[in-house]
């Protein structure tokens, strides 16, 4: 059978050769021929690959003897080299048995097929490199992210016409972020092959005064991170008191100079737990590789900000408390364009929340939630001593459930909008006091922000001459009032566990969802490996 399958598939990519090749001479040689033809066959299991060799009548890309058919050879095993250099799986490439293939490829028919091998590798390769080596929802279904994914016969295409090494160079994303993140991981995997920080500190706890083994090992491991100068002292003195709330800021710890037993957890990650976060934030921002606004909103998740991108530079950054991690509450990650600001809002409760939260209250006292007005259909106002709200399950209660302006409403005085299927926004809060809390994880989704008028003065400076004038004479209105923005802008929420700065050490930041963990055990699973560099 297999014999009488293989036979069906050599008469038809034949027949397919000999359409491509009709146009030839009778002359074409028998070799031509035989490597069109493996070619053709080849790139029949790939329906992109096939497209290009197809309208290129089967002519080689990598495998001729022209000078630049060589340098396409050279620009990709050369790309192929430095894929570790990105945290890309590098085994998936099998450089050296490519090049092993090429070497024994005495034939065309053998030259062909080593033809549609570099062309699959090269499309791989390419993608991984430019839009990521993971798809992100079939990590986390929270990451709903539109990952800018390029039409894989244009790669070809492009490749085809391009300068092998610019094209192979404009791949990786161009932002600055990346950049760094990666000079980081370089200097990472040369710390890692020199033993990293050194032995982790022996306590649960220290605070200044204290001296010991243990304040020696701190000590070390602090200079080792380059947060303290060094010194002898055996003592948690005020230079290492300074050295631990530097680290404290770098983590996104509470700054009070104090070894807790957060702080302790964080200063005992080694080399290689941080080297993760920083592969899996390069594949994050490989999900990202497209323009994003010269003017745009940046929510980092786990680093509990919101903060206004001016022409890549932060020009106005403020506290958020995002998703609670529980079910259906943590923050989901995506982009979208921010319309308008709603001043004096109206909560209108959505339905998980009515449902799971007020029925079963309403239904144990009918005065329940008393703040929150229960509506029908049409939106008028249901009196609640006339309903039987035992009688109603989470899939028959008929009602809706909306909270007037006020100062009291759970969405303070004003919220930002960019409508999307998530039903998530940024807004103002009247729980103040979470803003304190150095984790700040108890939203049902949505973001809040710690100062929201200024975060809407920043916003309409754009577009009015007084911004905080504007804003607070429609706030002293009481009345809700939709403002659009002249220009809409980007909003992108993120989640970032590893981040840079101008200046200064890489962040880090508390995995608070477990995305990144998942994230990187789906790298490792596709071959993405962790390496020590001498240098």
């Amino acid at each position: 059978m297999s014999v009488m399958i293989s036979r069906f598939w050599t008469l038809f990519f034949g027949a397919v050769v000999a359409v491509a090749l009709s146009h030839l001479p009778q002359s074409a040689s028998a070799e031509v021929t035989a490597f069109k033809q493996a070619v053709a066959e080849a790139a029949a299991r790939d329906a992109d690959i096939s497209a290009f060799y197809k309208a290129n009548g089967y002519t080689s890309l990598w495998t001729g003897r022209s000078g630049r058919e060589r340098q396409r050879r050279v620009a990709l095993f050369k790309a192929l080299s430095a894929a570790g250099d990105h945290g890309l799986p590098t085994d998936r490439y099998d450089a050296a048995g490519l090049q092993a293939k090429m070497k024994a490829a005495k034939t065309q028919r053998e030259r062909g097929l080593v033809e549609v091998e570099l062309s699959r590798t090269f499309l791989q390769y390419s993608r991984d490199l430019q839009t990521g080596v993971l798809v992100p929802s079939r990590v986390d279904k929270a990451i709903v992210r539109q990952v800018p994914y390029r039409d894989r016969t244009s790669y070809l295409v492009n490749f085809s016409k391009s300068n092998p090494n610019g094209f192979f160079k404009a791949l990786a994303p161009k932002t600055m972020e990346y950049t760094a993140l990666m000079k980081e991981k370089l200097r990472m995997e040369r710390l890692l092959a020199k033993g990293g920080w050194g032995p982790k500190v022996p306590a649960n706890t220290l605070k200044p005064g204290q001296s010991g083994a243990a304040v020696v090992a701190m000590r070390n491991r602090l200079i080792a991170m380059g947060f303290l100068k060094r010194t002898n002292s055996q003592t948690y003195d005020s230079a290492m008191q300074s050295a631990v709330q530097q680290f404290q800021l770098a983590h996104g710890l509470a700054a009070d100079g104090v070894v807790g037993a957060g702080t302790m957890k964080e200063l005992n990650k080694d080399v290689p737990a941080r080297l993760q976060s920083i592969i899996v934030a390069m594949e994050r921002e490989r999900w990202v590789n497209q323009e994003r606004g010269k003017r745009h909103i940046l929510v980092n998740i786990p680093d509990f900000t919101a903060k206004v991108i001016d022409n890549n530079k932060v020009t106005f950054s403020t506290r958020s408390v995002v998703g609670a991690n529980k079910s259906d509450r943590p923050t989901p990650e995506f982009s979208d364009v921010m319309e308008f600001m709603v001043i004096n809002p109206s909560w209108y409760v959505p339905r998980s929340i009515v449902t799971k939260e007020y029925l079963p209250a309403l239904k144990a006292n009918s005065n329940a939630v008393r703040h929150i007005e229960i509506t029908d259909s049409r939106g008028r106002k249901v009196n609640r001593g006339a309903v039987n709200f035992s009688q109603y399950t989470a899939k028959t209660f008929p009602f809706n459930m909306r909270q007037p302006p006020s100062k009291g409403n759970a969405l303070g005085l004003v919220k930002f909008m960019f409508p999307n299927r998530h039903n998530i926004y940024l807004h103002d809060t009247p729980a103040k006091n979470l803003f304190g809390r150095e984790v700040r994880a108890y939203s049902h989704g949505c973001v809040r922000l710690a100062d929201p008028f200024d975060f809407a003065y920043t916003l309409l400076a754009k577009q009015e001459s007084d911004p905080k004038g504007y804003f607070q004479s429609v706030l002293g209105t009481g009345r809700e009032t939709r403002v659009d923005l002249k220009s809409p802008v980007p909003v992108h929420i993120i989640y970032r566990t590893a981040f840079t700065t101008a200046k200064g050490h890489t962040q880090y930041r508390r995995d608070i969802y477990g995305r990144d963990g998942r994230i990187w055990n789906a790298l490792s699973n596709a071959g993405v490996a962790l390496r020590a560099v001498q240098g």
